[in-house]
């Protein structure tokens, strides 16, 4: 690690405005992640605009802010109403809510809290060690090693994601699919431009995720949020009791562990990780049958996995150029935009960037663990807010920033068309996430892919000659086998199970 580079990232976020971007984006992060519905993906897609103005580093830090911040907002509504402002939220309802019942919501919010702000704590510190050693060791990747990782990363993203497998692999091909529109870089012929000029250069990544996460969202949360307000939880005693942290104090380790392991992978993500670490808990508790009635580790856990996974989802990105979740491709696309390609070269030719974006995060975290409480009361009351008001408001900065980005009115009937299939994507059970992955990383395969074939003279075992290429592809095939593998086992299981059963039977006389 380049120490020198370390402190001047450090320097470079204490300055003013970038405190105050930082300070931006964590207040931003939390509130949506209060308003349920509109997620992070959502609020980066419609913010990107203003960021034109803005230096690349200060916009960046604002945008990480609002990711990360937003994991924390979607515990408030979870323990105080029984309604998770996040996805990564869900689980933590089914504790932190009978804590709330139980009249211990201060207790709920304060462990979430400092299990948040220690996991997030380790997994920069992670981010810190490990990012610079994986930049390094990616600039050794060609194109065939980076198709095959591209690859690799469309594959995680529509199996280990959340929800249905079959419906988010349906949604990766169609991201694949809408990669290949435009023009070819290699031979110049159109590809499904159906004779459309404005399409002969593909469609812009920014105006697809815009419409998916921004319109789609809006129209799917103005339908769904209608029902009558909430009331919500009292909140007192917020310092947790030291029975209380004892008691947390191994789920939070143990969220901090898998919330960083599964926070890499694509396709993982803080849902991921809250879920695993949940599970973890209960399935090492001596006493499970207290999950789901008010158990404090029920809270810690999945809360602090969350954080954790939220700030390691940025290595992959910063690292290998490779976004683990649609937040993430909301980022790469916000570098593209500012002209900043992701990626190895980004430690060398960025270091301002890149130790600037990191070392935001410890100083965010902070700003997240003491704003976190003292807000709760204002949060609840912007729920309160009528759709109705905030939606069309969102709209409005939406189209003037889709038609900023190139001022082509074309944008913004192609973003409304997104916004439709986003919101209908929504209705019948489909996630947005693997589409807007699948969409990015699909470029990175097919020219990886078509290089790679030049370089082997066509022959497509050469992937398998090459250390790093072959041994991703054989974690492809691995991943790709697994679930057929999984159900064998589950049959095997099931029928030694039954065997026994089956021999008592016939053993056993009759009368």
């Amino acid at each position: 690690m380049d120490v020198n580079a370390f402190l001047d990232g450090f320097s470079l976020v204490t300055e003013p405005q970038n405190l105050l971007y930082c300070l931006i984006g964590v207040l931003i992060g939390m509130l949506i992640g209060v308003l349920p519905g509109l997620g992070p993906a959502a609020t980066i897609a419609i913010l990107l605009p203003i960021t034109y103005s803005i230096d690349p580093v200060s916009a960046i830090i604002m945008l990480a802010g609002i990711y990360y911040g937003a994991q924390y907002g979607g515990t408030i509504t979870s323990v105080l109403l029984r309604l998770p402002g996040e996805a990564s939220s869900v689980v933590t309802v089914f504790d932190g809510f009978a804590l709330a019942k139980q009249g211990r919501a201060g207790t709920a919010l304060g462990i979430a809290a400092i299990g948040s702000f220690v996991g997030a704590t380790v997994s920069i510190l992670g981010l810190t060690l490990v990012a610079p050693l994986i930049a390094g060791w990616a600039l050794s990747f060609g194109d065939p090693e980076y198709a095959a990782l591209a690859l690799l990363g469309v594959l995680l993203v529509a199996t280990i994601g959340n929800g249905n497998k079959l419906k988010a692999m349906v949604a990766a091909a169609f991201g694949l699919l809408l990669a290949t529109i435009g023009r070819d870089s290699f031979s110049g012929a159109e590809r499904f431009t159906f004779g459309s000029l404005q399409l002969t250069e593909g469609i812009d990544f920014v105006v697809v995720a815009m419409g998916l996460f921004g319109v789609g969202e809006i129209l799917y949360n103005l339908e769904e949020r209608h029902g009558k307000p909430h009331v919500p939880a009292a909140v007192a005693n917020i310092w947790p009791s030291r029975k209380d942290l004892k008691q947390s104090s191994g789920a939070i380790g143990r969220g901090s562990l898998i919330g960083f392991v599964l926070g890499v992978l694509p396709g993982g993500g803080a849902v991921m990780s809250s879920l695993a670490a949940y599970a973890t808990e209960k399935r090492i508790s001596k006493n499970p049958e207290r999950f789901g009635r008010g158990a404090i580790e029920g809270v810690a856990a999945p809360e602090t996995a969350n954080n954790a996974a939220a700030t390691s989802s940025f290595i992959p990105l910063l690292t290998l150029g490779i976004p683990a979740n649609a937040s993430m491709a909301m980022l790469f696309g916000a570098l593209l935009i500012l002209g900043i390609s992701p990626g190895p070269q980004l430690v060398e030719e960025r270091p301002d960037l890149f130790w600037g974006v990191i070392n935001s995060m410890y100083i965010g975290n902070l700003i997240l663990l003491v704003l976190s409480i003292p807000l709760v009361g204002i949060f609840v009351r912007i729920l309160r807010v009528r759709p109705a008001i905030l939606a069309p408001i969102t709209a409005l900065i939406t189209i003037l920033g889709v038609y900023t980005i190139n001022n082509s009115t074309f944008d913004i009937f192609v973003m409304i068309v997104f916004g439709l299939i986003g919101y209908l994507m929504k209705k019948v059970g489909f996630e947005p996430g693997p589409m807007v992955l699948a969409f990015v990383l699909g470029s990175i395969v097919e020219d990886g892919v078509r290089r790679s074939m030049l370089i082997f003279d066509g022959d497509p075992t050469g992937f398998f000659t090459r250390p790093i290429s072959g041994t991703i592809l054989a974690a492809f095939v691995l991943v790709a086998l697994w679930p057929a593998a999984k159900a064998i086992l589950a049959r095997r299981k099931a029928a030694a199970v039954a065997a026994p059963a089956d021999r008592d039977h016939v053993d056993t006389p009759t009368r």
